[in-house]
Protein backbone atom coordinates (compact mmCIF):
# COMPACT_ATOMS: atom_id res chain seq x y z
CA UNK A 1 0.00 0.00 0.00
CA UNK A 2 0.99 3.68 -0.08
CA UNK A 3 1.09 6.52 2.45
CA UNK A 4 0.09 9.94 1.06
CA UNK A 5 1.37 12.76 3.27
CA UNK A 6 0.16 16.35 2.90
CA UNK A 7 2.94 17.86 4.92
CA UNK A 8 5.27 20.74 5.59
CA UNK A 9 8.83 20.99 4.30
CA UNK A 10 11.20 23.24 6.25
CA UNK A 11 14.82 24.18 6.43
CA UNK A 12 15.76 23.62 10.07
CA UNK A 13 18.28 25.89 11.76
CA UNK A 14 19.19 24.18 15.06
CA UNK A 15 21.00 26.21 17.72
CA UNK A 16 22.61 24.61 20.78
CA UNK A 17 22.11 26.79 23.87
CA UNK A 18 22.80 26.48 27.60
CA UNK A 19 19.10 27.07 28.36
CA UNK A 20 15.95 28.11 26.52
CA UNK A 21 15.86 31.86 26.10
CA UNK A 22 13.50 33.94 28.23
CA UNK A 23 11.60 37.16 27.42
CA UNK A 24 13.95 40.06 26.72
CA UNK A 25 17.03 37.83 26.99
CA UNK A 26 19.86 37.68 24.45
CA UNK A 27 21.65 34.35 24.45
CA UNK A 28 24.72 33.17 22.53
CA UNK A 29 24.40 29.79 20.83
CA UNK A 30 27.32 27.37 21.10
CA UNK A 31 26.64 25.56 17.82
CA UNK A 32 24.51 25.71 14.65
CA UNK A 33 23.45 22.87 12.37
CA UNK A 34 21.20 23.16 9.34
CA UNK A 35 19.14 20.45 7.69
CA UNK A 36 15.81 19.14 6.44
CA UNK A 37 12.79 19.40 8.73
CA UNK A 38 9.12 20.26 9.05
CA UNK A 39 6.65 17.87 10.65
CA UNK A 40 5.49 16.66 7.27
CA UNK A 41 8.96 16.00 5.89
CA UNK A 42 9.99 14.30 9.13
CA UNK A 43 7.02 11.94 8.95
CA UNK A 44 7.62 11.15 5.30
CA UNK A 45 11.27 10.32 5.97
CA UNK A 46 10.36 8.22 9.02
CA UNK A 47 7.74 6.22 7.12
CA UNK A 48 10.07 5.72 4.17
CA UNK A 49 12.88 4.57 6.47
CA UNK A 50 10.39 2.16 8.01
CA UNK A 51 10.13 0.58 4.53
CA UNK A 52 6.79 2.14 3.49
CA UNK A 53 6.04 3.65 0.09
CA UNK A 54 5.49 7.35 0.76
CA UNK A 55 4.18 10.07 -1.55
CA UNK A 56 4.75 13.56 -0.20
CA UNK A 57 2.31 16.33 -1.13
CA UNK A 58 3.70 19.79 -0.48
CA UNK A 59 5.48 22.86 -1.80
CA UNK A 60 8.82 24.63 -1.66
CA UNK A 61 10.10 27.91 -3.04
CA UNK A 62 12.91 28.25 -5.60
CA UNK A 63 15.29 28.16 -2.62
CA UNK A 64 14.05 24.72 -1.56
CA UNK A 65 15.06 22.43 -4.40
CA UNK A 66 17.74 20.90 -2.16
CA UNK A 67 14.98 19.77 0.27
CA UNK A 68 13.14 17.92 -2.52
CA UNK A 69 16.39 16.23 -3.55
CA UNK A 70 17.06 15.23 0.08
CA UNK A 71 13.58 13.69 0.44
CA UNK A 72 14.16 11.75 -2.78
CA UNK A 73 17.47 10.46 -1.42
CA UNK A 74 15.63 9.14 1.63
CA UNK A 75 13.21 7.17 -0.53
CA UNK A 76 10.23 9.53 -0.63
CA UNK A 77 8.22 9.96 -3.85
CA UNK A 78 8.55 13.71 -4.54
CA UNK A 79 6.60 14.03 -7.78
CA UNK A 80 3.79 15.92 -6.03
CA UNK A 81 5.96 18.54 -4.35
CA UNK A 82 5.34 21.76 -6.26
CA UNK A 83 7.62 24.77 -6.61
CA UNK A 84 5.88 28.09 -5.84
CA UNK A 85 7.02 31.68 -5.80
CA UNK A 86 7.08 31.87 -2.00
CA UNK A 87 10.14 31.20 0.18
CA UNK A 88 10.51 27.68 1.52
CA UNK A 89 9.33 27.27 5.11
CA UNK A 90 11.95 27.27 7.83
CA UNK A 91 12.25 26.71 11.56
CA UNK A 92 14.65 28.21 14.08
CA UNK A 93 15.13 25.61 16.81
CA UNK A 94 16.88 26.15 20.14
CA UNK A 95 17.96 22.99 21.98
CA UNK A 96 19.23 23.17 25.58
CA UNK A 97 21.66 20.90 27.41
CA UNK A 98 18.78 18.70 28.62
CA UNK A 99 17.57 18.07 25.08
CA UNK A 100 14.46 20.24 25.43
CA UNK A 101 13.61 22.62 22.61
CA UNK A 102 11.81 25.82 21.64
CA UNK A 103 10.88 26.41 17.99
CA UNK A 104 9.85 29.39 15.85
CA UNK A 105 8.39 28.43 12.44
CA UNK A 106 7.91 30.47 9.25
CA UNK A 107 5.31 28.71 7.07
CA UNK A 108 6.26 30.13 3.68
CA UNK A 109 5.52 27.75 0.79
CA UNK A 110 3.78 25.32 3.14
CA UNK A 111 0.75 27.62 3.02
CA UNK A 112 0.77 27.93 -0.78
CA UNK A 113 -0.34 24.38 -1.66
CA UNK A 114 -3.23 24.42 -4.13
CA UNK A 115 -6.27 22.15 -4.09
CA UNK A 116 -5.29 21.06 -7.60
CA UNK A 117 -1.90 19.84 -6.31
CA UNK A 118 -3.60 17.79 -3.60
CA UNK A 119 -6.18 16.40 -6.03
CA UNK A 120 -3.54 15.37 -8.55
CA UNK A 121 -1.71 13.32 -5.94
CA UNK A 122 -4.78 11.68 -4.43
CA UNK A 123 -6.11 10.78 -7.87
CA UNK A 124 -3.41 8.10 -7.90
CA UNK A 125 -4.44 6.65 -4.51
CA UNK A 126 -6.32 3.41 -3.94
CA UNK A 127 -8.85 2.50 -1.26
CA UNK A 128 -7.01 1.27 1.81
CA UNK A 129 -4.01 3.53 1.33
CA UNK A 130 -3.11 5.86 4.19
CA UNK A 131 -3.51 9.63 4.12
CA UNK A 132 -1.81 11.70 6.82
CA UNK A 133 -1.56 15.42 7.47
CA UNK A 134 -0.56 17.84 10.22
CA UNK A 135 -1.32 21.45 11.08
CA UNK A 136 1.62 23.04 9.23
CA UNK A 137 0.05 23.40 5.76
CA UNK A 138 -3.07 24.86 4.24
CA UNK A 139 -5.76 22.68 2.65
CA UNK A 140 -6.00 20.09 5.43
CA UNK A 141 -9.80 19.97 5.85
CA UNK A 142 -10.55 19.64 2.13
CA UNK A 143 -7.79 17.08 1.69
CA UNK A 144 -9.11 14.97 4.57
CA UNK A 145 -12.61 14.92 3.07
CA UNK A 146 -11.22 14.07 -0.35
CA UNK A 147 -9.14 11.22 1.08
CA UNK A 148 -12.11 9.88 3.05
CA UNK A 149 -14.32 9.86 -0.04
CA UNK A 150 -11.65 7.86 -1.85
CA UNK A 151 -11.59 5.22 0.89
CA UNK A 152 -8.18 6.08 2.35
CA UNK A 153 -7.39 5.51 6.02
CA UNK A 154 -7.13 9.06 7.34
CA UNK A 155 -4.64 10.07 10.04
CA UNK A 156 -4.18 13.48 11.63
CA UNK A 157 -1.18 14.44 13.72
CA UNK A 158 -2.61 17.34 15.71
CA UNK A 159 0.44 19.60 15.88
CA UNK A 160 0.97 22.47 16.15
CA UNK A 161 -2.29 22.18 18.07
CA UNK A 162 -5.28 24.28 17.08
CA UNK A 163 -8.71 23.27 18.34
CA UNK A 164 -10.51 24.69 15.30
CA UNK A 165 -8.28 22.77 12.88
CA UNK A 166 -8.78 19.49 14.75
CA UNK A 167 -12.54 19.98 15.05
CA UNK A 168 -12.79 20.55 11.29
CA UNK A 169 -11.50 17.04 10.53
CA UNK A 170 -12.55 14.93 13.54
CA UNK A 171 -15.57 13.29 11.90
CA UNK A 172 -13.47 11.94 9.02
CA UNK A 173 -10.50 10.55 10.97
CA UNK A 174 -9.56 6.92 11.43
CA UNK A 175 -6.48 7.66 13.55
CA UNK A 176 -5.60 10.72 15.65
CA UNK A 177 -2.11 11.17 17.10
CA UNK A 178 -1.44 13.90 19.66
CA UNK A 179 0.61 14.53 22.78
CA UNK A 180 -0.60 14.74 26.37
CA UNK A 181 -0.98 18.54 26.43
CA UNK A 182 -2.83 18.52 23.10
CA UNK A 183 -5.13 15.75 24.34
CA UNK A 184 -6.07 17.84 27.38
CA UNK A 185 -6.69 20.88 25.18
CA UNK A 186 -8.89 18.87 22.81
CA UNK A 187 -10.91 17.42 25.70
CA UNK A 188 -11.55 20.91 27.09
CA UNK A 189 -12.44 22.30 23.66
CA UNK A 190 -14.91 19.52 22.79
CA UNK A 191 -16.17 18.87 26.32
CA UNK A 192 -15.68 15.16 25.65
CA UNK A 193 -13.40 12.41 26.85
CA UNK A 194 -11.09 11.00 24.19
CA UNK A 195 -13.01 7.73 24.05
CA UNK A 196 -16.20 9.66 23.24
CA UNK A 197 -14.72 11.23 20.10
CA UNK A 198 -15.78 9.84 16.67
CA UNK A 199 -12.31 8.40 15.91
CA UNK A 200 -11.57 4.68 15.71
CA UNK A 201 -8.09 4.94 17.20
CA UNK A 202 -6.39 7.69 19.21
CA UNK A 203 -2.74 7.53 20.26
CA UNK A 204 -1.52 9.96 22.93
CA UNK A 205 2.26 10.30 23.21
CA UNK A 206 3.52 10.92 26.75
CA UNK A 207 7.22 11.63 26.22
CA UNK A 208 9.38 9.74 28.72
CA UNK A 209 6.22 8.04 30.06
CA UNK A 210 5.51 6.25 26.76
CA UNK A 211 2.10 6.48 25.10
CA UNK A 212 -1.56 5.55 25.48
CA UNK A 213 -3.74 3.92 22.84
CA UNK A 214 -7.47 4.71 23.03
CA UNK A 215 -9.38 2.34 20.71
CA UNK A 216 -13.04 3.17 20.13
CA UNK A 217 -15.25 0.98 22.27
CA UNK A 218 -12.40 -0.66 24.19
CA UNK A 219 -10.35 0.12 27.27
CA UNK A 220 -7.27 2.34 26.78
CA UNK A 221 -3.89 0.59 26.80
CA UNK A 222 -0.61 2.04 28.03
CA UNK A 223 2.82 1.38 26.53
CA UNK A 224 6.10 2.25 28.30
CA UNK A 225 8.84 4.36 26.77
CA UNK A 226 12.34 3.06 26.09
CA UNK A 227 14.80 4.61 28.54
CA UNK A 228 17.59 6.51 26.81
CA UNK A 229 19.76 9.56 27.43
CA UNK A 230 18.10 12.18 25.25
CA UNK A 231 20.28 14.65 23.37
CA UNK A 232 17.63 16.33 21.22
CA UNK A 233 13.86 15.66 21.34
CA UNK A 234 13.14 17.66 18.16
CA UNK A 235 11.24 15.49 15.69
CA UNK A 236 10.74 12.58 18.08
CA UNK A 237 6.95 12.78 17.82
CA UNK A 238 7.14 12.97 14.03
CA UNK A 239 9.40 9.91 13.94
CA UNK A 240 6.95 8.04 16.16
CA UNK A 241 4.01 8.94 13.92
CA UNK A 242 5.79 8.07 10.67
CA UNK A 243 6.87 4.69 11.99
CA UNK A 244 3.44 4.03 13.51
CA UNK A 245 1.65 4.59 10.20
CA UNK A 246 4.25 2.58 8.30
CA UNK A 247 3.72 -0.34 10.68
CA UNK A 248 -0.05 -0.18 10.33
CA UNK A 249 0.31 0.11 6.56
CA UNK A 250 2.26 -3.15 6.60
CA UNK A 251 -0.59 -4.83 8.46
CA UNK A 252 0.87 -4.80 11.96
CA UNK A 253 -1.62 -4.81 14.85
CA UNK A 254 -1.61 -1.54 16.78
CA UNK A 255 0.48 -2.78 19.76
CA UNK A 256 3.22 -4.04 17.44
CA UNK A 257 3.19 -0.82 15.40
CA UNK A 258 3.42 1.22 18.63
CA UNK A 259 6.39 -0.85 19.80
CA UNK A 260 8.18 -0.22 16.50
CA UNK A 261 7.41 3.50 16.63
CA UNK A 262 8.50 3.79 20.27
CA UNK A 263 11.88 2.21 19.55
CA UNK A 264 12.44 4.45 16.51
CA UNK A 265 11.64 7.61 18.48
CA UNK A 266 13.88 6.50 21.36
CA UNK A 267 16.85 6.04 19.04
CA UNK A 268 16.09 9.32 17.29
CA UNK A 269 16.38 11.41 20.49
CA UNK A 270 19.92 10.14 21.09
CA UNK A 271 20.98 12.09 17.98
CA UNK A 272 21.26 15.77 17.16
CA UNK A 273 19.03 16.85 14.25
CA UNK A 274 15.68 16.16 12.64
CA UNK A 275 14.84 14.42 9.34
CA UNK A 276 18.49 13.76 8.50
CA UNK A 277 19.05 11.56 11.59
CA UNK A 278 15.83 9.50 11.64
CA UNK A 279 16.87 5.84 11.92
CA UNK A 280 15.97 3.10 9.45
CA UNK A 281 14.80 -0.43 10.26
CA UNK A 282 18.30 -1.91 10.12
CA UNK A 283 19.56 0.61 12.66
CA UNK A 284 16.71 -0.33 15.01
CA UNK A 285 17.88 -3.93 14.91
CA UNK A 286 21.59 -3.10 15.10
CA UNK A 287 21.07 -0.82 18.11
CA UNK A 288 18.08 -2.52 19.67
CA UNK A 289 16.92 -0.51 22.69
CA UNK A 290 14.82 -1.55 25.63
Amino acid sequence: MTIYNLGSINADNVYRVSHLVGPGETLAATDLTQGLGGKGANMSVAAARAAARVVHIGAVGPDGRWAVERLLEYGVDTRHIGEVQVPTGHANICVDTNGENAIVVFSGANHAISEAMIGAALSEASAGDFFVTQNETNGQAKAVKMAKRLGLRVTYAAAPFDATAVSAVLDDLDLLVLNEVEADQLAKETGSNLDDLPVSDIVVTLGAKGCRWVPKGSAPQGFPAVKVDAIDTTGAGDTFTGYLIAGLDRGMPMPQAIDLATRAAALMVTRMGTADVIPDLKELEDQRLG
